[in-house]
């Protein structure tokens, strides 16, 4: 250390496995809710083809065809219901449980020790990261299942065939596991911020310094501007982008982190 340089601890970044085991979980139920969509939807198409016609589509067809989405939107809505629970609580309790164990470390490592139990701001902390996670899951199969049924009801009034509708559905799928993804990086990114702050204020750090995380195709060049700067753990900062006060971390596509100021040392 340079003299007049703050002592810090390291950052720490969000963990890959725990990304990775969240958007395998996401994306191998959106593969089984299309698989169960593909069968679905070709027995009822198979059983009462839709007529191809200028003035409209075949009203029993139609029917069918919507009675199939109908029933196909009361389990899978259900099932991604269940799962935003669970994933949820997995999640929130792998990033914290993360957290706690790399920071205590941290300290460990400087000859100090420190036991994180559950604290009103973390518990706090915790069930916001948990609500937010449960509603995008939940989101996955609501979107999915409403652009499935535009595309079904458009194959139909279009005169398209079943051949054309599968396609269109298998792509629809791939854009809904990349939302997945996009979902399993950022809540990644930001609970690990969210819940670490948390836990280095309560351990008396007040200011951390901005780190660029120099990744990703389009870094924010306000990002990468104010990276070594510090900034105000309890407020963060605002690069007037719309998304207020941040932690590194917190916008949507940061992966920036930051190095905590130790108190007294600073």
């Amino acid at each position: 250390m340079r003299d007049g340089e703050p002592v810090t601890l390291p950052p720490i970044r969000p963990a890959a496995p725990i990304r990775e085991r969240y958007e395998g979980r996401l994306a191998a139920e959106v593969d089984a809710m299309q698989r169960a969509i593909i069968r679905a939807i070709t027995a009822a198409w198979r059983a009462n083809t839709p007529e191809t016609v200028l003035m409209g589509s075949d009203e029993t067809a139609t029917s069918a065809l919507q009675k199939a989405l109908n029933a196909l939107a009361r389990k899978w809505l259900k099932r991604f219901d269940d799962l935003s629970d669970e994933l949820a609580g997995h999640f929130t309790n792998a990033v914290r449980d993360r957290c706690d164990r790399t920071l205590q470390d941290q300290i460990r490592r400087g000859g100090f020790s420190v036991r994180f139990k559950m604290t009103a701001p973390m518990r706090d902390a915790f069930n916001a990261v948990r609500a937010e996670n449960v509603g995008l899951i939940r989101s996955v199969g609501e979107q999915h299942l409403a652009k499935v049924e535009t595309l079904v009801m458009q194959s139909v009034s279009r005169g398209r065939d079943l051949k054309t509708l599968t396609a269109e559905l298998h792509k629809q799928t791939g854009v809904t596991k990349r939302r997945a993804a996009h979902i399993a990086l950022h809540q990644n990114n930001m609970a690990t911020a969210t819940m670490r702050s948390v836990r280095e204020r309560e351990l008396g750090v007040s200011e951390g310094i901005w780190l660029h995380s120099g990744g990703g195709r389009e870094p924010r060049a306000s990002h990468k501007a104010f990276s070594g700067q510090r900034f105000n753990l309890a407020e963060g900062h605002d690069f007037g982008d719309g998304f207020g006060r941040v932690l590194p971390g917190q916008a949507i596509n940061c992966r920036c982190t930051w190095k905590a100021i130790l108190p007294g040392f600073g």
